[in-house]
C-alpha cells in the first residue's frame, strides 16, 4: 500500500517514494541532554517509532538515525549550575532519556549517534565549506555565510528578511551578517574544548546534525523529521550547509514536522512555568497510557495535554486489557486495518479501527488481530496480569482500607452529608481507586 506524507519542503501531502527502496533512510533530531526530557519531547519519540514500523512494515530495510546532542552551551550553563561537568550532566541525562524510550515501548533506532563522537567530522565539514567560499572565520569563530546559499528560506516559505525579523538572531560583532550562523566557537578555560584549526573550542549546534547524517545516511536521503519549532532556524541552517558542502541539489527529500504540546491551549514551555517531565509520569501511570494519548490527536495538530485525556486513555486500555492475552497468536495485520496509518499517520483514525476490533474481539472474533493491531503500535505490550499489578502497586490503599471508605461514604450519604460523600469519593480518586454505584451497590476497582 502507498504511504503518503505532508512533506513541509513542498508544503503539499506527497506519495512517499524512497531514493532507494531496498534501503530508506530517516533522520530524527533527538535531545540536547542538558535536562530530563519533558512530555513535548516524547511526542516526536511516539511519531515517529510509528513511521518507523510503518516504513519497516513496507520496505526491505530501514535505516533510522536520532542522535543525541551532548556538546551545547544550555549543557554547558547547567553543568556549571549544577557544578558538575558536562560530561557528567550528559550521561545522566542520557541514560533518563534511554528510561523515558523504554518507558514510551519506543523501538531503539537503528543509530543513536553522539555528538561528541563525532567532532572530526565537524572539522573536515567546516573547513570544506570555508575551501568553496560558504563559510569565513573571524577572531576564532567560524560562520556561514547566508547569503552564498540563494534557497535559504525554501523548507520555512519564507524570505530571508522575514525571516530575520521573526526570530532572535544572535548579534555579534564576528559576523559578516546579522543571519550568519556559527559553525565553530572557542571555548574559555573551563569549558569543554576540542582542537581545531581556528583554535580550541567546539562546533555549533546546526552542524552536529548534518555531520553524523551524512556518516550514516549519505549526502542524501530519505526523511528528516524533528519538532515543528525546528523548521527555522535548526533545519533551515542544516539544508544550507548540508548542501554546500556536499555540492548536491537536495539534502533530505521529505521534512516531516509534529505540532506542539498545549496545556490549556498554551506551548508547553520553560518560559510558561508548565513543564512535566516524562519521568514524573513513570511511578504513578503506565507508559502505554501516554504513548495513546500522544496518538490521540494528529501529529500536525496542537494536542492539549490535560488530566480528562489521560484518564480516558486509561479508561479505553482497561476495557481492551479485558481481552485475555492468553493463547495469542501473532498475525500479520492487514493493510485495510493500517491504512490510516499510511494516509499521513492518521493515529486517531487507526485507533478508531482498534476500537471497532475491540468490539468483534470482545464477541469472540478477531482477538488475535485485535491484539496483534494494537501491538503494532506499541500497546498492549504487558501481560494482563502485569496491567493489573501496575495499577494495584501505585495504589497507596489496601483493600480492607478501601472498603472502610466506601462505608464511612455511605453512611455519609444516608445521612445526607453529601459533602463528606464527595470528599472521600474524591480521596479515593486522587489514591487511584474508582468507585461506581450501580444497582444499590458501591462497585470499586483501580483507576
Amino acid at each position: 500500500m502507498d504511504i503518503f506524507l505532508t512533506n513541509n519542503l513542498t508544503n503539499k501531502k506527497e506519495q512517499f517514494i524512497p531514493r532507494e527502496r531496498e534501503n530508506v533512510g530517516m533522520y530524527v533530531c533527538g535531545p540536547t541532554v542538558y535536562d530530563d526530557p519533558h512530555i513535548g519531547n516524547a511526542r516526536p519519540l511516539v511519531i515517529f517509532d510509528i513511521l518507523f514500523k510503518i516504513l519497516k512494515n513496507n520496505f526491505p530495510k530501514v535505516t533510522y538515525v536520532r542522535n543525541i546532542t551532548d556538546i551545547d552551551d544550555k549543557i554547558i550553563l547547567s553543568s556549571q549550575k549544577l557544578k558538575i561537568t558536562s560530561k557528567e550532566l550528559t550521561q545522566k541525562i542520557t541514560e533518563s532519556f534511554f528510561e523515558d524510550c523504554r518507558f514510551l515501548n519506543c523501538e531503539n533506532p537503528t543509530h543513536q549517534p553522539k555528538a561528541t563522537e563525532h567532532i572530526d567530522l565537524m572539522i573536515q565539514m567546516i573547513n570544506g565549506l570555508i575551501k568553496k567560499g560558504y563559510a569565513y572565520e573571524n577572531n576564532k569563530h567560524v560562520y556561514f555565510e547566508v547569503k552564498k546559499f540563494p534557497d535559504y528560506g525554501k523548507l520555512s516559505n519564507k524570505k530571508l528578511e522575514d525571516l530575520i525579523a521573526g526570530s532572535r538572531v544572535e548579534i555579534s560583532d564576528n559576523k559578516k551578517n546579522s543571519e550568519d550562523f556559527v559553525l565553530w566557537k572557542p571555548s574559555t578555560k573551563d569549558e569543554p574544548y576540542w582542537d581545531s584549526p581556528w583554535g580550541p573550542g567546539r562546533p555549533g549546534w546546526h552542524l552536529e546534525c548534518s555531520a553524523m547524517s551524512k556518516k550514516l545516511l549519505g549526502d542524501e536521503f530519505d526523511i528528516h523529521g524533528g519538532g515543528i519549532d525546528l523548521i527555522f532556524p535548526h533545519h533551515e541552517n542544516e539544508i544550507a550547509q548540508s548542501r554546500c558542502a556536499n555540492d548536491t541539489k537536495s539534502f533530505a527529500n521529505y521534512w516531516i514536522h509534529n505540532a506542539f504540546i498545549t496545556m490549556s491551549n498554551d506551548k508547553m514551555a520553560k518560559s510558561q512555568g508548565n513543564i512535566l517531565k516524562i519521568k514524573e509520569f513513570r511511578k504513578k501511570m503506565s507508559g502505554q497510557v501516554i504513548r495513546l494519548a500522544l496518538m490521540s490527536a494528529h501529529y500536525r495538530q496542537p494536542l492539549d495535554w490535560n488530566d480528562k485525556l489521560l484518564i480516558d486513555c486509561e479508561n479505553t486500555l482497561d476495557k481492551w486489557y479485558q481481552i485475555s492475552l492468553n493463547n495469542f497468536n501473532s498475525v500479520k495485520v492487514p493493510d485495510e486495518i493500517l491504512k490510516p496509518l499510511y494516509e499521513d499517520l492518521n493515529t486517531p483514525g487507526f485507533i478508531a479501527n482498534l476500537h471497532n476490533l475491540y468490539e468483534k474481539a470482545n464477541k469472540g472474533e478477531s482477538k488475535d488481530l485485535f491484539i496483534s493491531a494494537c501491538q503494532f503500535v506499541g500497546l498492549l505490550n504487558e501481560t494482563n496480569e502485569q496491567w493489573l499489578n501496575f495499577k494495584k502497586n501505585r495504589v497507596s490503599l489496601s483493600e480492607t482500607e478501601i472498603d472502610k471508605m466506601i462505608n464511612l461514604r455511605n453512611k455519609a450519604r444516608e445521612n445526607k452529608d453529601y459533602k463528606e460523600a464527595d470528599r472521600i469519593r474524591n480521596e479515593l480518586l486522587d489514591k487511584g481507586v474508582l468507585i461506581e454505584d450501580k444497582d444499590g451497590k458501591t462497585l470499586w476497582k483501580f483507576k
